[in-house]
Parts: C-alpha cells; sequence; structure tokens
C-alpha cells in the first residue's frame, strides 16, 4: 500500500527537522494512515508543525494528531481522557487531550497502540454531529 504524498506546504517546514525526526514522523504518519486510509488530514503550523487526523475537514471530528516539535514527536489523542488506556500508554493533564511520547517506532508500532488508535477513531466517529462525505483529503491550513 502506498501512502499519500506529503502535502508541498508542509513539506517545506518538515524539510528543515533533523533527518531523524522526519523519518520518525513519516512511519508514523504511514502507520495512522495505514489504519485509515480514508482519514482526512488537517495540515497547521502554529507552536509545532502539526498533522491532523479525522473523519472530516472539522478539528472538533479529529481523533489524532502529530506535533513535530524541535526534538522530538508525539502521538497525540484528541479526546485521550475520554479512551479506556488499559495500559497506561497516554500522558498529559490536560482537559481532553492525551499523548504518547515517541522516540522509535516500537513507541507506536505495536498491538496496545493500534488498538488505542482504533478505538479513538471509532469514540470520534460516535460523535461527529454530521457524517461527512469527505474522505482522504489532505487540507493545508498553513498560511
Amino acid at each position: 500500500m502506498s501512502v499519500r504524498p506529503v502535502h508541498p506546504d508542509f513539506l517545506r517546514h518538515l524539510e528543515r527537522k533533523d533527518q531523524g525526526l522526519i523519518d520518525l514522523y513519516l512511519d508514523l504518519r504511514a502507520f495512522i494512515l495505514e489504519l485509515h486510509p480514508a482519514a482526512n488530514e488537517l495540515l497547521y503550523h502554529t507552536h509545532a508543525l502539526t498533522s491532523v487526523y479525522g473523519h472530516s475537514d472539522r478539528l472538533a471530528d479529529a481523533y489524532v494528531h502529530i506535533p513535530i516539535y524541535s526534538t522530538h514527536l508525539n502521538l497525540g489523542f484528541n479526546k485521550g481522557n475520554l479512551l479506556k488506556d488499559p495500559h497506561e500508554l497516554l500522558q498529559g493533564s490536560g482537559n481532553l487531550i492525551r499523548h504518547i511520547p515517541v522516540k522509535k517506532p516500537a513507541d507506536y508500532r505495536n498491538a496496545k497502540v493500534k488498538a488505542l488508535v482504533k478505538e479513538a477513531m471509532a469514540f470520534a466517529r460516535d460523535d461527529m454531529d454530521k457524517p461527512s462525505s469527505l474522505n482522504g483529503a489532505t487540507i493545508s491550513k498553513i498560511k
């Protein structure tokens, strides 16, 4: 299965990162898109370069995100505090968002994280206000 290309707006900023972070991001992105090929991808560049995955073009319908900071990245769960986390993988203390620190592929390429992502996908789909006809789109919000 081939993963969709990285949007040029995002790639322009991504290429400025350390090669190790780039490789890790690309593999984590591929992991998410392998689990949900029809995911919509929203791209942002605010305090971090971030790709967000969801069922529509609305941030409210997203289930995970990948923020890339200067020296590390995370697999963020948009409504992580509402998910079952029997293996206590999620970190953070915000109202909703939780994350898994990512240093190597083994941090996410495993059955426990795969199950958590699938639960987040289902939760977000069930929590949507209205269905979306948009599937597999990449939408850049980068100025």
